[in-house]
């Protein structure tokens, strides 16, 4: 078991994309960079999206050129947007992206919902994303989210097969990591385990699969230390459990990054993160989205922090 782990800020991103309020996108480049002094290095800035899909992030251009100035030559730090198709990607290349992630979807539904397309064409399209990406000299990194890993709120329980098929197709297809996505939170630690050791005897390794957990049911936490346990060591997160998929009925918030920070400081697990600086950008944060609500943990800090 690793004594660092890589926790992947998607407040940003995947935080914001579903929320009510427009959020202007200077409060956007100052949350960004309030996070990354607070000792974030991987972090979802955006997602070059279509702003009819996704209002809230048609900004992304400006967000993620403003980020990338400010910190774009910082050592150790990784920006990273999402790109949902060809359109996407060739818009991310042109502003200079240099970590990218795409999305497939484990059920037919959700696919169609979320991605406008059919499961097997998501995956093939996913697939050409990769490729393309690859090819590009200026692409560090790729990451491929596997949505539904579990189940959705239309079909019920996914098959471990299904979910390993689209894990190694995007794999061979060239993605760096391949992001479990718990899009509704109804993983368990005994799932977690048992669909990780199916993953490994498929091929896949621990340092080749990362974490997306919503905490629906309170399960997170409990589905991270299992998966750390076996060896994964790349989480995703949000800063004050920002989030929900805006496309799946029943899917609420991702699992807070203070949380993750504050179990592993107290295994002795580093995360190279300030939790009294995170709490606080979160508090910050919080100001623009008072009908979020602030997870325990924030919530029994904030008498004690300041503005």
């Amino acid at each position: 078991m690793s004594q660092s782990v890589t926790l992947m800020e998607v407040a940003p991103r995947d935080g914001l994309q579903a929320e009510s309020v427009q959020i202007p996108a200077e409060v956007k480049i100052e949350f960004v960079s309030r996070l990354l002094r607070s000792g974030v290095t991987n972090l979802e800035v955006t997602s070059f999206v279509h702003p009819h899909w996704v209002p809230q992030l048609g900004d992304a251009p400006e967000v993620f050129a403003a980020t990338q100035a400010a910190w774009g030559n910082h050592p150790g730090v990784h920006l990273g947007v999402l790109v949902p198709n060809q359109r996407g990607l060739s818009n991310a290349l042109t502003a200079g992206v240099e970590h990218a992630a795409v999305i497939v979807s484990c059920t037919e539904t959700f696919a169609q919902k979320n991605l406008n397309t059919s499961r097997v064409d998501a995956v093939d399209a996913a697939c050409d994303l990769l490729r393309h990406a690859q090819a590009q000299s200026q692409i560090c990194s790729t990451r491929a989210y596997v949505s539904m890993v579990w189940g959705d709120p239309w079909e019920g329980k996914v098959s471990e097969e299904v979910v390993c098929e689209t894990a190694l197709a995007l794999k061979r297809a060239g993605a760096d990591r391949i992001v479990l996505s718990d899009t509704i939170g109804i993983g368990t630690p005994d799932k977690t385990e048992n669909l990780l050791t199916r993953l490994y005897n498929y091929g896949l390794q621990p340092d080749e699969i990362a974490l997306h957990m919503h905490n629906t049911y309170g399960q997170a936490l409990a589905n991270i230390l299992t998966a750390w346990r076996l060896g994964v060591t790349e989480f995703d997160s949000s800063a004050g459990g920002l989030g929900r998929c805006p496309f799946a009925r029943g899917a609420t918030g991702n699992i807070a990054t203070e949380e993750l920070v504050w179990m592993f400081d107290g295994m002795g697990v580093d995360t190279g993160i300030d939790l009294d600086h995170l709490i606080n950008t979160s508090l910050w944060m919080h100001k623009y989205v008072p009908d979020t609500p602030l997870p325990a943990l924030i919530s029994a800090y904030k008498a004690g922090i300041a503005d």
